[in-house]
């Protein structure tokens, strides 16, 4: 059994004040592998006042010194990288092939874009009247990440922070706490000043809140759901603590008759379902061409059904269970609402995949004959599940994209280039991807509408964490 029931808090591994304790549980057995302590408010305060007193002597440390903490940090996850994918696996059951090439990998990939990004950022520069601009850490901040892509999501936020000169303390997922713990170690081990980087576990209601209403952070940056993100901006309100979030999404997917069909209907099938359906910029939406969509429906069922779901402790590129049964039960009721609905059900449907018993395993599942305004359609359900939906000319197909709350991602099938840069232009979303494309760590990722505000990656990811002072002088 694991025991991460104490947090690091200014440089040590400390017994907390709460004595709450919570099961982790490997959802592809359903069996209890260890548990954590739940903070409280007193535990905030304590790791709170550790990066305040940090904050002081690290925010004027040299960028070269932040530099070669980052070049140390590299070189650790570089060599515990197993040591993380082995985590993810356990803990939110990313096959383990998933967990090594994306989601462990991802830190890295972001080490080395902030590094990029501190290495070019101009800390001070002499504006054209004459008059002085500086770029200076904004504060403590508190970091709040979710389960489904747990050390992507560290990496997108603890990373530019500490870059940046800011002192930091995370509250990682509460069902996700095995890699947070592991990261906590290689900060340690890098050499960051003690009260730099503070790890407290817990639940949103009781740390999340406390971070978020603690006058002494200066920002919050919140990745999760959109109901929780709204629950973070009204907490943070009182003290106008910068709030960053990135938060759901329903993610559009238009198809036109002229793209590649055999190709990209198979491969936007198999992207909706990677992960188990559990990110938040999945393309979930299929928004197909009238002309073509009998074919597209007959690829999406032969994709679907070619989808493997098997435990993530094995290699290969399957998927594994859905994180827990909370998360289970809720996608088998949106998957009894679009059968409610009148959907055309293709593939999948309710219950476990044939031939397993147990673990929270959901059936990959494919709803044609979709209108916008169903809720499968509207709401972001969180799992194996594509809805298609037909459209008959360009207006149509932005119109339909654009019904959404959320303005996450956007995904363009198309071999004409102007029609995919003149749609990409209409859509309301954070980043858009044509024909498969994907970004690299430096893209800023965020979204429009109710997925959020402010960008996450590079170097506008770095300025999220940065303060601009102006000193005016003759």
């Amino acid at each position: 059994m694991l025991d991460l029931t104490r947090f690091y808090i200014n440089g040590e591994w400390v017994e907390p004040h709460s004595k709450d304790t919570f099961p982790i549980l490997n959802p592809s057995t359903e069996k209890e592998i260890g548990q954590i302590t739940l903070g409280n408010k007193t535990d905030v305060d304590r790791a709170v006042s550790a990066a305040a007193t940090a904050f002081d002597s690290f925010s004027i440390r040299s960028k070269s010194d932040r530099l070669s903490l980052l070049t140390n940090l590299h070189e650790i996850s570089v060599n515990r990288l197993e040591d993380l994918a082995q985590a993810m696996t356990m803990e939110m059951g990313a096959p383990i092939s998933m967990s090594r090439d994306a989601q462990a990998a991802s830190l890295i990939g972001h080490i080395e874009s902030f590094q990029h990004a501190l290495e070019t950022l101009v800390e001070s520069e002499t504006l054209p009247g004459g008059d002085l601009l500086l770029r200076e850490p904004i504060g403590v901040c508190g970091l709040i990440t979710p389960w489904n892509w747990p050390i992507l999501q560290i990496g997108l936020k603890v990373i530019p922070a500490l870059a940046a000169g800011c002192t930091c303390v995370l509250k990682p997922s509460e069902h996700a706490p095995i890699s947070a713990s592991v990261f906590a170690e290689l900060i340690d081990a890098a050499g960051f000043p003690a009260g730099t980087f503070n790890l407290v576990h817990g639940k949103g209601a009781q740390v999340g809140r406390a971070l978020a209403q603690h006058p002494d952070i200066q920002m919050i940056s919140f990745t999760g759901s959109t109901r929780a993100g709204k629950d973070v901006t009204k907490n943070a309100a009182d003290d106008i603590k910068r709030v960053t979030l990135e938060l759901g999404g329903k993610s559009p997917n238009i198809v036109f008759a002229d793209s590649d069909l055999e190709e990209r209907i198979p491969a936007s099938v198999y992207e909706c379902f990677y992960n188990s359906g559990q990110s938040c910029d999945a393309p979930t939406r299929l928004i197909v061409e009238r002309s073509c969509y009998g074919q597209v429906v007959e690829l999406a069922e032969q994709a679907a059904r070619s989808q493997e779901v098997k435990d993530p402790s094995l290699e290969g590129d399957h998927i594994g269970p859905l994180f827990d049964e909370i998360q289970y039960h809720r996608v088998q009721g949106m998957i009894q609402v679009g059968i409610d609905e009148g959907a055309t059900l293709l593939v999948g449907g309710l219950g476990r995949p044939e031939g397993i018993d147990g673990g929270w395993y959901g059936k990959p599942t494919v709803f044609s004959d979709v209108k916008n305004t169903m809720r499968i359609a509207q709401q972001e359900i969180f799992g194996p599940v594509l809805v298609i939906i037909p459209f008959d000319d360009e207006d149509e197909a932005i119109q339909l994209a654009n019904d959404s709350p959320y303005g996450l991602a956007a995904y363009i099938q198309t071999s004409d280039s102007k029609r995919a840069e003149r749609v990409a232009a209409r859509l309301r979303a954070g980043q858009i991807h044509i024909n498969g494309s994907a970004p690299n760590f430096a893209t800023p990722f965020g979204g429009f509408k109710q997925s959020g505000n402010g960008r996450e990656g590079g170097t506008h990811g770095l300025e999220e964490y940065l303060e601009l002072k102006s000193i005016c002088r003759n």
